[in-house]
Protein backbone atom coordinates (compact mmCIF):
# COMPACT_ATOMS: atom_id res chain seq x y z
CA UNK A 1 0.00 0.00 0.00
CA UNK A 2 1.22 3.48 -0.90
CA UNK A 3 1.64 5.86 2.06
CA UNK A 4 -0.84 8.76 2.08
CA UNK A 5 1.94 11.34 1.93
CA UNK A 6 3.29 9.97 -1.37
CA UNK A 7 2.07 10.46 -4.91
CA UNK A 8 3.35 9.73 -8.37
CA UNK A 9 4.74 12.79 -10.17
CA UNK A 10 6.17 13.52 -13.60
CA UNK A 11 9.86 12.68 -14.05
CA UNK A 12 11.22 16.22 -13.89
CA UNK A 13 9.23 17.41 -10.83
CA UNK A 14 11.99 16.66 -8.26
CA UNK A 15 14.48 18.57 -10.41
CA UNK A 16 12.06 21.52 -10.75
CA UNK A 17 11.48 21.60 -6.98
CA UNK A 18 15.23 21.48 -6.24
CA UNK A 19 16.01 24.14 -8.87
CA UNK A 20 13.71 26.45 -6.90
CA UNK A 21 15.89 25.94 -3.81
CA UNK A 22 13.42 23.63 -2.10
CA UNK A 23 14.09 20.14 -0.86
CA UNK A 24 12.13 16.99 -1.60
CA UNK A 25 12.40 13.28 -0.99
CA UNK A 26 11.55 10.81 -3.69
CA UNK A 27 11.88 7.15 -4.60
CA UNK A 28 11.07 4.92 -7.55
CA UNK A 29 7.77 3.01 -7.46
CA UNK A 30 8.16 -0.75 -7.53
CA UNK A 31 6.50 -3.00 -10.12
CA UNK A 32 3.61 -3.92 -7.82
CA UNK A 33 2.63 -0.43 -6.75
CA UNK A 34 3.25 1.44 -10.00
CA UNK A 35 -0.02 0.43 -11.76
CA UNK A 36 -2.05 1.32 -8.64
CA UNK A 37 -0.24 4.65 -8.36
CA UNK A 38 -0.99 5.39 -12.02
CA UNK A 39 -4.68 4.70 -11.46
CA UNK A 40 -4.62 6.97 -8.39
CA UNK A 41 -2.91 9.61 -10.53
CA UNK A 42 -5.60 9.22 -13.19
CA UNK A 43 -8.28 9.79 -10.54
CA UNK A 44 -6.38 12.89 -9.35
CA UNK A 45 -6.01 14.31 -12.86
CA UNK A 46 -9.68 13.66 -13.73
CA UNK A 47 -10.73 15.45 -10.54
CA UNK A 48 -8.49 18.39 -11.47
CA UNK A 49 -10.02 18.47 -14.95
CA UNK A 50 -13.52 18.47 -13.47
CA UNK A 51 -12.55 21.49 -11.36
CA UNK A 52 -10.55 23.41 -13.99
CA UNK A 53 -11.85 22.13 -17.36
CA UNK A 54 -8.87 23.21 -19.44
CA UNK A 55 -6.53 21.78 -22.07
CA UNK A 56 -3.61 21.48 -19.62
CA UNK A 57 -5.59 19.11 -17.38
CA UNK A 58 -6.66 17.07 -20.43
CA UNK A 59 -2.99 16.77 -21.40
CA UNK A 60 -2.20 15.50 -17.89
CA UNK A 61 -4.90 12.84 -18.24
CA UNK A 62 -3.46 11.84 -21.61
CA UNK A 63 0.04 11.49 -20.13
CA UNK A 64 -1.27 9.15 -17.43
CA UNK A 65 -3.16 7.12 -20.05
CA UNK A 66 0.03 6.76 -22.09
CA UNK A 67 1.92 5.63 -18.97
CA UNK A 68 -0.81 3.07 -18.15
CA UNK A 69 -0.67 1.72 -21.70
CA UNK A 70 3.12 1.45 -21.52
CA UNK A 71 2.90 -0.36 -18.18
CA UNK A 72 0.53 -2.83 -19.85
CA UNK A 73 3.06 -3.46 -22.64
CA UNK A 74 1.70 -1.07 -25.27
CA UNK A 75 3.12 2.01 -26.96
CA UNK A 76 1.43 5.42 -27.21
CA UNK A 77 0.76 4.66 -30.87
CA UNK A 78 -1.05 1.45 -29.87
CA UNK A 79 -3.43 3.43 -27.68
CA UNK A 80 -4.01 6.00 -30.42
CA UNK A 81 -4.58 3.24 -32.99
CA UNK A 82 -7.04 1.44 -30.68
CA UNK A 83 -8.90 4.71 -30.22
CA UNK A 84 -9.10 5.13 -34.00
CA UNK A 85 -10.27 1.52 -34.42
CA UNK A 86 -13.05 1.93 -31.86
CA UNK A 87 -14.03 5.27 -33.39
CA UNK A 88 -14.29 3.60 -36.79
CA UNK A 89 -16.31 0.74 -35.32
CA UNK A 90 -18.61 2.62 -32.93
CA UNK A 91 -18.18 6.31 -33.69
CA UNK A 92 -17.11 9.11 -31.40
CA UNK A 93 -19.08 11.48 -29.19
CA UNK A 94 -19.22 14.24 -31.80
CA UNK A 95 -22.94 13.91 -32.48
CA UNK A 96 -23.78 14.26 -28.74
CA UNK A 97 -26.22 11.33 -28.80
CA UNK A 98 -27.89 10.58 -25.46
CA UNK A 99 -29.36 7.09 -25.09
CA UNK A 100 -32.47 6.82 -22.94
CA UNK A 101 -32.33 3.72 -20.73
CA UNK A 102 -35.96 2.93 -19.75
Amino acid sequence: MVPLNEKLVRDWIPWIIRSQGRDCECRVADDDEYPRMLIDKLDEEVAEFKAERNLEELADIMEVLFALAKDMGYEESDLIEENARKRGERGSFEDRIVLRMD
